[in-house]
């Protein structure tokens, strides 16, 4: 894994932050980040390294912006597969699709674990076609879910959308007139 190397500059408070933000101002903006120092002579032509794998992320605690991710894949997983077994059921099952309707009409599928846990109590019935959803979300996952495809998405979508965002910012903001702008 490539390491980040990052000179470190004192610089004034960026503006765009909360100035309630920990700020050494003879360290500069970054001295909160959690890297490891080099350990090398700091001089005004040799400023100090830290070597940085990641961001810090503040705010998160007991779990990383990762694990929250993977819970919502885990819940978005467990919809797919309720989708594709009810696709399946209304095709060849009709009676167990119906069944699985009504119980979707009384019960959320926002915690995938509990829906289905839900589901295995209610009857024995219910108990298998909990255990077709379990199976088919795994096998989603593992087999048929694009995590290839989903990272190119993410990376687009951001940067699409962070575009976007900065151009009709500077059109609100610039004086530019009619003629300029070509409308």
């Amino acid at each position: 894994m490539e390491s980040l190397a990052v000179n470190i500059v004192p610089f004034p408070h960026p503006s765009f932050l909360n100035s309630k933000l920990p700020i050494n101002r003879e360290k500069g903006f970054f001295h909160c980040w959690p890297c490891k120092q080099r350990s090398s002579s700091s001089s005004p032509h040799n400023p100090t390294r830290l070597n940085c794998h990641k961001m810090f992320v503040p705010g998160f605690g007991e779990a990383s912006p990762e694990a929250k991710a993977a819970k919502n894949l885990h819940n978005f997983f467990n919809y797919i597969a309720v989708k594709i077994v009810s696709a399946q059921l209304e095709s060849y099952n009709p009676e167990a699709y119906e069944e699985l309707m009504e119980f979707l009409d009384t019960h959320s599928l926002n915690d995938g674990d509990e829906f289905c846990a839900s589901l295995m109590r209610e009857s024995s019935r219910h108990k298998a076609l909990a255990l077709r959803i379990l199976e088919v979300r795994s096998a989603y996952c593992k087999r048929d879910f694009e995590w290839d495809n989903l990272k190119r998405l993410a990376f687009k979508m951001v940067d699409e959308s962070n575009t976007k965002l900065m151009r009709e910012y500077v059109l609100e903001t610039s004086p530019a007139t009619e003629n300029e702008t070509g409308k």
